[in-house]
């Protein structure tokens, strides 16, 4: 049911985007870590379905999810829309579920994560993400939207539910690279570089 009615509600969206990546112009650069804060989940597979895979096709995508029991319901709904979940976090069953995804990305399959969850704190990128795409190879690709109408759940991500008939401005940034042989110092300015990039993102209207 919740499957139905995002895709419903996602129907009555007008969607825009501004894309950096150059992934929804059609100039690939093969798999990639789709990154995307933890409040902006509800649209997330709607857009990397609507505009990433178009541009930059792969055999699909598999997306790390929370080890507890709202994760097990979250994992439900993801395979509605054809994704691989992958079980752990930051807390629970973390080095597991990064050698599964690698083990997906040796496939061609992107990747997702959001690098502020599955607690915390919002809008702060967790290094589990740096770690993974410094072991795959794969760039972090940051995707973010703005909604121009919606209600702002008082949760602690301030999670976001949007609206029907809402206009959906998508931003894909420049994916970023993490050198297999970056130090712990090179990988904490990426990690830095990342969320102030995302941060920005997630308050930024097209005009």
């Amino acid at each position: 049911m919740l499957y139905a009615l995002i895709r419903t509600v996602a129907a009555t969206l007008r969607f825009r985007y501004k894309d950096f990546s150059g992934c929804i112009e059609g100039r690939p650069f093969g798999p990639g870590i789709f990154v995307v804060w933890h409040n902006r989940l509800v649209l997330s597979l709607v857009i990397y379905h609507r505009f990433m895979r178009s541009g930059n096709p792969t055999p699909g995508v598999a997306a790390m999810v929370s080890a507890s029991k709202d994760g097990g319901f979250l994992s439900s709904v993801l395979e509605c829309f054809g994704v691989q979940p992958v079980r752990g976090s930051s807390s629970r069953r973390g080095p597991q579920a990064l050698l599964e995804l690698t083990t997906w990305s040796e496939r061609g399959y992107d990747l997702a994560l959001t690098p502020d969850g599955p607690r915390g704190p919002c809008y702060v990128v967790q290094p589990g993400v740096m770690s993974l795409a410094q072991l795959t190879g794969m760039p972090i690709v940051p995707v973010s939207y703005v909604l121009g109408w919606k209600l702002q759940v008082n949760s602690w991500d301030r999670f976001l539910i949007p609206l029907p008939f809402s206009r959906c401005d998508v931003l894909v940034e420049k994916p970023i690279r993490v050198p297999r042989e970056a130090s712990d110092e090179q990988r904490e300015a990426l990690r830095q570089k990342l969320e102030r990039s995302m941060f920005e993102m997630a308050n930024v209207k097209l005009e």
